[in-house]
């Protein structure tokens, strides 16, 4: 499973850095994209890591979020920097993994 999570992370850091990435069916938004992808990166991280402390994993994929964001703005990688998009990922993450936890928690 860990391999999954980090290859995930990979394959989003490189979605995100791509200067023109490739079209997703249904044209979602940026947002719901990011929110997609943090959401996922959420539940792989918890899988990946079930005894892991869950700020440890949130903040690992805040930090992630907050990275692809600085990196966008490189200019030669034609992409947009949005403070919002880090937000999203954030919230994204953190919603997934605290809930994640509580319903594993719970079915035991």
């Amino acid at each position: 499973m860990k391999a999954l999570f980090w290859a995930a992370a990979l394959f989003a850091l490189v979605m995100a850095l791509l200067p023109h990435p490739p079209d997703i069916p249904g044209d979602p938004s940026d947002k719901i994209q990011h929110v997609v992808a943090f959401a996922t990166l959420g539940i792989l991280g918890t899988l990946a890591y079930p005894r892991g402390p869950v700020l440890r994993l949130v903040v690992g994929l805040s930090l992630f979020g907050a990275f692809i964001e600085i990196a966008q703005a490189i200019p030669v990688l034609h992409r947009d920097s949005d403070p919002l998009d880090w937000v999203a990922d954030t919230l994204a993450c953190a919603m997934v993994v605290i809930v994640f936890r509580w319903w594993r928690a719970k079915s035991r």
